[in-house]
């Protein structure tokens, strides 16, 4: 069916994430999400709302199965879904598939539940869009990632490595976040790369598992290693004889200080001490482990990463597109909770990003403490609209304050700051109308 939809403004939003075991059915944006469906109920634009899949955290919920997965989200979110069906009575709403909630794609019952609240459930890998004389082609982006892809689409037993890992991981840590000195493991989905993973884990014991009197006792040695580490190779040296001046210069220094300088020279002393014997372990533990790298990286062993952040897959899907249907422009996806929009080709390549907290990481300047995962929210709708020379992309952007104070110690604060995230978004840009305006058969055939 066609429309015509020259005047039509688009809004699109993905990765939601809503739902989960337990600690993961908190949505700390649901204000902020009840207060944009709003406004869309009252818009006198003619637009239409796309949520480009990840709208529920299917996958997250392992208690119960197929269309019981609603229940739940009814009964737990009952404000949403009825502003769904406020906004819904005003504007068109329609909603595709990701990866997390894949099984919107695999019961029909979805279609018909959600048709309850005027969303219009699309079961499709992807759909396109007429604006103005140019297309706009959405999909959720995990087809293009090879972890999350899902070869038999619509299929509810489905399994790709990314479900184990949400499956597994994810839902485990809703299952246990509120067992922690603070509730914040559930936040583990908000990890990405999911190779930071563990180094995430790392630093979030440090700073908020770890007992009070043994982080505070490491961290004068952590802070001082690079330094220790430094006086270690000279108290080596003048230990065999070979260059005594330095040592003997640094415990003169110290000592016109009396008291304090003996303390910091019997601290340092014993960081040098212990810091010698993690060189004399390390080093040959360093090799050893470059070599193994490099042998497995002969087998190919390990070909495969665990990320979804390599823009390239997207980059050559949109080329494709572009190529196959010329008016199609807009190439807009999600997925990788990274707002990106980059010109590929005759079009651009839009990234919604994610209504999920960001988690920027900052390495300590000094020392080898662990670094800090420095939260923040990017919360914004990505708006499409004609205009007269083309069409027009911008981000719209909805405040949120940082949680810092509450989610990071006093630590992480103070080692972050002057460095924390400040939060941007592409600039607007606006796709010029190419001189071949004329709509394909396959455009036409996928505009509603």
């Amino acid at each position: 069916m066609t429309d015509n939809a020259d005047d039509r403004v688009y809004y699109v939003i993905s990765d939601l994430h809503i739902g989960g075991d337990e600690q993961l059915e908190e949505v700390e944006f649901i204000d902020e999400l009840l207060s944009f469906l709003e406004q869309l109920e009252t818009t006198t634009e003619n637009a239409e709302l796309i949520i480009n899949g990840d709208a529920f955290g299917l996958w997250e919920f392992t208690t119960v199965d197929g269309i019981e997965k609603f229940d739940v989200l009814e009964s737990t979110y009952p404000e949403l879904f009825e502003q769904l069906r406020a906004t819904g009575q005003h504007i068109k709403i329609t909603l595709l598939p990701g990866n997390h909630d894949h099984e919107l794609a695999a019961y029909d019952a979805y279609v018909d539940r959600l048709a309850d609240y005027n969303v219009d459930l699309v079961q499709d890998k992807s759909i396109s869009r007429r604006v103005g004389e140019q297309a706009i082609h959405f999909e959720h982006g995990h087809q293009q990632d090879n972890n999350n892809r899902i070869d038999d689409w619509g299929n509810p037993h489905a399994t790709p490595l990314g479900y184990y890992y949400n499956t597994l991981i994810t839902s485990r840590a809703g299952q246990l976040s509120d067992r922690g000195r603070y509730n914040w493991l559930k936040d583990v989905q908000a990890v990405t790369p999911t190779e930071r993973m563990p180094i995430w884990m790392l630093s979030k014991y440090f700073y908020r598992e770890m007992n009070p009197v043994i982080r505070y006792s490491l961290v004068p040695f952590l802070l001082l290693f690079n330094i220790s580490a430094i006086l270690a190779v000279l108290a080596g040296l003048d230990l065999i004889g070979v260059w005594s001046m330095p040592v003997t210069q640094t415990e003169a220094f110290l000592s016109r200080f009396g008291a304090a300088g003996t303390a910091v020279w019997f601290l340092l002393s014993i960081n040098v001490a212990v810091t010698g014997l993690l060189l004399l372990v390390g080093i040959p533990l360093y090799f050893l482990r470059r070599d193994i790298r490099q042998t497995v990286n002969r087998f190919g062993v390990f070909e495969t990463e665990l990320t979804v952040d390599a823009e390239a897959p997207y980059e050559e899907a949109a080329r494709e597109v572009f190529e196959t249907d010329p008016q199609t422009t807009i190439f807009c996806y999600g997925h990788t909770h990274r707002p990106t929009l980059k010109e590929i080709d005759s079009g651009v390549l839009v990234n919604t990003g994610t209504w999920l907290k960001r988690l920027h990481r900052r390495d300590g300047i000094i020392g080898v403490l662990p670094p800090v995962f420095y939260p923040s929210y990017q919360l914004a709708a990505v708006r499409i609209a004609p205009e007269t020379d083309g069409v027009a992309v911008e981000y719209q952007t909805i405040t949120k304050p940082s949680p810092a104070t509450e989610e990071l110690t006093l630590t992480e604060r103070l080692f972050t700051v002057g460095r924390e995230p400040e939060p941007d978004f592409p600039d607007r840009y606006v796709v010029e109308t190419p001189a071949d305006t004329t709509p394909t058969e396959s455009t036409l055939e996928q505009t509603i």
